[in-house]
């Protein structure tokens, strides 16, 4: 009977590595090596004596000085070949003798030899036999834990099987082959949970000089594993309870981390003993989640092959369990193709996550004649009057007339039907797009800052209205703050008793129904408890959201300015908020790591998004309202699917939390900005990364598209906005790259050939940013006087 190991051939040993600067201390269960078959068929057959011989023994000594890893190798092979000599297993016994080269020596003698003196738990005064019993009991022992106590029977007679796995012929030391194939004790050993905790550091290094001492090729690929190792083994050891020896290694190897983990190895340091870890919610996603590593198959074939003739089973062990190796064939990636992509809390994304087929079209406009103005400026703010005019069809409406091949099907998800008031406001939108500015290098945008002057109150999110009528700001002393930023006054609709007097007929009711006594250019919403970090205007102007740290998202009216509803979902502070552009639905994400789609006649959300394992920190729907993005502080990104709550599409290369999204008009492309000073640039359809502008120096918290799509700008903390050329940053992309097993493309350095403008303010951060229907840019942020 032979006892089958899991894997055998990818399970590996411990051995000490002599390229070490100090000498391995020996395991603290003493490695039995011997060729597989052998050892396993007599572990197997003996288990009833050995495991008793094991419960007996007691826990074996630490080794003496004299006992070296040939010595104690070669007393293991020499008990088990006893052991099968006395089991009457003649032919086992001569196959691992001629394998092990031990064909003409006196096996008694070997046994007494003076290696044997300072085996552990056997005394040199004791005869052969005990000697051998001792030994067997721990192999016994060791391979009851390895196979769970159960046994799988195998042909002794064959010898092709047993030669199969047995040592191939290599250099002969002591009598004893083996330099470079994973002995039996210490692959048995590494189902163990846990392996010599003194030993830990010295495994790191031995990995940490092999890949540094590998070639360029593989060298970018294989350093990917410094931080995953250093954090499962750091935390394995906290968890074990080896405090000091978790303490040792933190400090001999956390400096040698990429920059970008500096947050999370802050964290990790305050983790130093077991109970700290069932608290902290990042660190136990981090043990349970698999970090991905993309690793071509080259390299991943030199790791392998390393750990096992080192017999590094520790780092195996943790390899296998909380990795997730994503093996591609072809070239290994250069460090800056590496660089661009890694960053989050869980590694890569793997390739499949972006394989999914995403409808990134746009949907087809409804159909409805398009009065334009003969004259040049009559009646552009009479909306009703236009209608009365010859209708003729704008050439801006046919535009979207096709069917994008992309676009989700019309009826994929249920939208809200178009009112009239709808239908008036789309009319006078596509009047303003007739006379919009083509943007380009040679035609930028001019920029209209509003600065929110003393805002004591501390300005932490702002949005304007579509048509650029209405700016809202949400305050750290939780109150909402509505401006006009047009002659136009914020009024009231006038109270019930008045309104029953009004003729619902005629022409001007909803002038009339308005109360001039209200009028004004601020209003003030109350009723948050804690401050509000995220605002959204709907589409139609008669609605607003803010979300809060107290939790709750809020739905106001902008005809009462009063509190319609409260969506209480979130347990915890909710980050951002935002309708769908076409109404009715909402998104909302928060500190509780997911994401809410709402819809404002629901007080329950109609999907919840779970993924992120941290904080989502802004939330954005695609304009075909078919998807939703999510940026979050595990600097990942997210694309998720309305319709069922799938996730989509995973974007990692952000190096800190993401704060700022935006979809380009035409649903193809996003940009993502973080507090990593980058804003980066994904093709959707395809699920790749396809640019990174370089430039600002603080976190991005704004950026949107000009309404049709030639430049992207971006605002940052460092109180600058910056205009780039999106045309150029998503033009000559070669599709073809896409489609390649690698799913990487080579990024070009062109920040600066892309950047068409810096433009500073005195001291304010840019927190929002909006492009007119006529594209002028608007942007605002308080000023802040340090």
């Amino acid at each position: 009977m032979a006892a089958v190991a899991e894997e055998p051939a990818e399970v590996v040993a411990v051995k000490p590595d002599p390229e070490a600067e100090t000498p391995p201390q020996p395991p603290a269960a003493p490695p039995a090596t011997a060729a597989p078959p052998a050892p396993s068929a007599a572990a197997a057959e003996g288990e009833a004596a050995g495991s008793a011989g094991a419960a007996s023994s007691g826990k074996p000594s630490a080794p003496g000085p004299a006992a070296s890893p040939a010595a104690l190798d070669r007393q293991t092979l020499v008990a088990v070949l006893q052991f099968l000599r006395r089991s009457n297993l003649r032919e086992s016994e001569e196959i691992l003798r001629r394998e092990a080269r031990l064909l003409g020596e006196d096996l008694g003698t070997a046994a007494l030899s003076p290696a044997g003196a300072g085996l552990p738990g056997a005394p040199g005064s004791e005869g052969d036999a005990s000697s051998s019993e001792a030994l067997l009991s721990r192999v016994t022992a060791a391979a009851a834990i390895a196979i769970g106590g159960s046994v799988a029977p195998v042909a002794s007679s064959s010898p092709g099987v047993a030669a199969a796995a047995a040592v191939p012929p290599g250099k002969v030391g002591g009598g004893v082959v083996v330099e470079d194939q994973p002995d039996v004790s210490a692959v048995l050993s590494a189902y163990n949970q846990q392996g010599d905790p003194t030993l830990y550091e010295e495994y790191y290094s031995g990995l940490k000089n092999f890949i540094e001492c590998s070639l360029d090729c593989h060298r970018a690929e294989l350093s990917q594993l410094f931080y995953p190792l250093f954090v499962h083994m750091y935390l394995e050891l906290v968890y074990n309870q080896h405090e000091s020896e978790a303490k040792s290694f933190f400090e001999r190897f956390h400096g040698d981390q990429e920059c970008y983990y500096q947050d999370d190895l802050r964290v990790l340091s305050s983790l130093t003993k077991k109970e700290h870890m069932k608290g902290n919610e990042t660190m136990l996603d981090f043990r349970t989640s698999k970090f991905v590593l993309r690793i071509s198959r080259d390299s991943y074939q030199l790791l392998k092959r390393h750990l096992q003739e080192k017999q590094n089973n520790q780092i195996w062990n943790i390899v296998q369990e909380h990795l997730y190796i994503d093996i591609f064939d072809g070239m290994p990636r250069s460090k800056q193709q590496i660089d661009a992509m890694v960053g989050s809390l869980a590694g890569e994304a793997k390739r499949e996550a972006n394989k999914a087929k995403v409808f990134f079209g746009l949907l087809k406009e409804p159909e409805f004649d398009v009065p334009l103005d003969d004259e040049d400026e009559e009646g552009e703010n009479e909306e009703g009057k236009p209608k009365k005019k010859k209708p003729k069809r704008d050439s801006v409406g046919s535009k979207s007339k096709k069917q994008d091949p992309n676009a989700p099907p019309q009826n994929r998800i249920p939208l809200p039907e178009l009112k009239d008031s709808d239908k008036l406001d789309k009319v006078m939108n596509m009047k303003e797009a007739a006379r919009r500015v083509r943007l380009g290098p040679e035609c930028l945008p001019s920029i209209c800052f509003y600065t929110f002057l003393n805002a004591y109150q501390g300005l932490t999110a702002v949005d304007i209205t579509d048509d650029s009528s209405m700016i809202v700001g949400g305050f750290a002393d939780s109150t909402v703050r509505v401006w006009s930023v047009t002659p136009k006054k914020l009024r009231s609709v006038k109270a019930a008793a008045d309104l029953s007097l009004i003729d619902k007929e005629s022409d001007d009711v909803l002038e009339r129904i308005m109360d001039e006594k209200t009028a004004s250019e601020l209003k003030i919403l109350y009723g948050h408890s804690g401050p509000v970090y995220g605002t959204s205007f709907s589409p139609d102007r008669n609605y607003l959201l803010s979300c809060s740290e107290d939790g709750t998202v809020r739905l106001w009216s902008l005809q009462t300015f009063t509190c319609l509803v409260g969506y209480k979902g979130h347990n915890y502070p909710v980050w951002d908020t935002q309708f769908s552009p076409y109404g009715y639905y909402f998104v909302s994400g928060g500190h509780d790591r997911v994401a809410r789609l709402w819809a404002t006649d629901h007080y329950q959300p109609l999907r919840i998004f779970a993924g992120h394992l941290a904080d989502v920190t802004c939330t954005r729907f695609h304009p075909n309202s078919n998807y939703i993005a999510t940026g979050s502080a595990d600097r990942t990104v997210r694309l998720w699917d309305v319709l069922n709550g799938n996730c989509v599409r995973i974007f990692t290369g952000h190096k800190g939390p993401i704060h700022s999204l935006a979809f380009s008009p035409n649903g193809r492309f996003l940009a993502t900005g973080a507090t990593d000073g980058r804003v980066l640039l994904w093709d959707i359809g395809h699920g790749l990364m396809v640019g990174e502008l370089k430039g600002h120096t603080d976190t991005i918290y704004a950026l949107r598209f000009s309404r049709d799509g030639e430049i992207l700008a971006s605002g940052s903390m460092d109180n600058t906005v910056r205009l780039w050329d999106a045309v150029k940053a998503f033009e000559d992309l070669e599709t073809d790259d896409f489609t390649t097993a690698t799913g990487h493309i080579n990024l070009p350095e062109n920040s600066q050939d892309l950047l068409l403008g810096t433009y500073m303010t005195k001291s304010t951060p840019v927190v929002h940013l909006h492009f007119t229907r006529r594209n002028l840019l608007l942007a605002a942020g308080a000023y802040s006087s340090q």
